[in-house]
């Protein structure tokens, strides 16, 4: 058993789809819409055997935006395979303007990993 994708919704589809495309490597599927449902959406697939990830946009889905810890999906990672990757891909998009919320670190759990937030504000740990 595997987990086939993550969703998360979004008002800013093109922004998010372009994040994880540029930074992560991601190949995007055509945009699929739903003009019935007012619905668009894009899946976008990493290393082949991998989780995707499925950004969506609806324009009745909206949130307030508060960057404080709370029940639901705290977080996810992309392994870069090297603790220099993750610090080259930090430093890259600290300069192309991204929020980094956690500088390089060795966590307690052995990971080597950084944390950015991605333009909606997800937390995405980047990890070796």
């Amino acid at each position: 058993m595997y987990i086939s994708h993550i969703a998360i919704w979004t008002q800013q589809l093109e922004e998010q789809r372009n994040f994880y495309v540029t930074y992560f490597g991601g190949e995007s599927n055509d945009k699929y819409i739903n003009s019935v449902k007012g619905f668009e959406s894009y899946f976008i697939s990493f290393d082949k055997g991998t989780s995707a990830l499925e950004i969506m946009k609806r324009m009745d889905v909206t949130a307030l935006k508060a960057n404080i810890d709370c029940i639901g999906l705290a977080h996810f990672a992309f392994s870069l395979g090297s603790k220099d990757g993750v610090v080259e891909l930090t430093d890259r998009l600290r300069r192309d303007g991204y929020v980094i919320a956690g500088e390089p670190r060795t966590t307690g759990d052995g990971y080597f990993e950084s944390v950015v937030l991605d333009p909606d504000g997800n937390r995405v740990e980047i990890t070796d």
